[in-house]
């Protein structure tokens, strides 16, 4: 029998404390409609001083968990996606892990930025594909607010926090149809954060720097692109979708890609205006606000798709 790996259930967390475009008009020079007009971001989440990554980490999965009705202790892989890891080492993943209560089942870190979703979401469906897990976490959780330099206007209004996750469970129907990941390190220059820890000290910057036009130029043509890809590699055609959930970066790149998959934008979960780019944690956060709102519903066909700083892309098409 084919085993495949299928979603049980979606959760999110966003933080309580909300920074509207209004806000930042109080720190630099900027306002709401120029803001809108070149992001389609009208607010962001920021969390608090003490909340870490792990702890919007937990609150995902646990509503996830929730969802799928599960208990921790069928949990047998654990797979988070960050940029903004609690410390060093260990893992956030094992952070998370702890707690949650549970033990003993491989936790790992996944960085691939923006697109570190798809990139846990493709390791934990060949976990499951091959017989290594059969109940399997996989979350995306940034607390990206801790390196955006609020002084810099093409980043900081760029950027929130929060937390997706979902369970994958071993099934017997097709859940996750196909995914395809890529990487070239030939762009790293264009969207980093330089600055690393060195006896003691960071050495480099530590706030996000990004080229805004060369990340949009090539970001259009690599979503497109991988779309297709995946597409073709579950041998569907662009008319068999019956929904996109984009990493939200920008609305604009959101648009381009829906135009290139013939989707109309009421078929395109977009959370950006209230969320933010949230990096690893956006394609998830989208996901379980289309499936809680009641759009996304069981059996139709999801096209989940991102790209971030490496430059790392992906797509995972699903029959949720």
């Amino acid at each position: 029998m084919t085993i495949y790996s299928r979603i049980a259930g979606t959760g999110s967390c966003l933080p309580a404390q909300t920074l509207t475009n209004h806000d930042l008009a109080q720190r630099i020079e900027t306002n709401d409609e120029w803001i809108v007009s070149r992001t389609g971001i009208r607010e962001r989440r920021i969390a608090a001083e003490t909340e870490l990554t792990s702890d919007l980490a937990v609150k995902a999965v646990e509503a996830a968990i929730e969802a799928a009705g599960v208990s921790r202790d069928e949990i047998d892989l654990l797979i988070l996606a960050t940029t903004t890891p609690d410390q060093i080492f260990p893992s956030t993943a094992c952070i998370v892990q702890q707690k949650l209560g549970a033990h003993g089942f491989p936790a790992f870190d996944v960085q691939a930025v923006c697109a570190g979703f798809i990139y846990g979401l493709t390791i934990a469906d060949q976990f499951i594909r091959s017989g290594g897990a059969k109940c399997a976490v996989v979350v995306g959780a940034e607390v990206i607010s801790h390196i955006l330099d609020w002084t810099d206007r093409g980043t900081c209004i760029l950027f929130g926090d929060g937390a997706g996750a979902v369970v994958l469970k071993a099934s017997d129907e097709p859940g996750i149809l196909a995914t395809r990941v890529h990487a070239d390190g030939r762009y790293k220059d264009i969207l980093n954060v330089p600055g690393k820890v060195r006896n003691g000290a960071i050495d480099g910057s530590p706030w996000v720097y990004m080229d805004g036009s060369a990340v949009f130029k090539f970001a259009v043509r690599a979503l497109a692109d991988v779309a297709e890809e995946t597409l073709n590699a579950a041998g569907m055609e662009k008319a068999d979708l019956d929904w996109l959930v984009p990493h939200q970066a920008n609305l604009r790149i959101i648009e381009s890609t829906a135009k290139h998959l013939h989707l109309p934008m009421d078929k395109v979960i977009v959370t950006l205006d209230k969320h933010g780019n949230t990096s690893a944690a956006s394609i998830p956060l989208a996901l379980d606000e289309g499936v809680r709102s009641g759009r996304i519903q069981r059996g139709q066909s999801v096209m989940l798709e991102g790209i971030g700083g490496g430059f790392a892309w992906g797509g995972a098409l699903l029959r949720y």
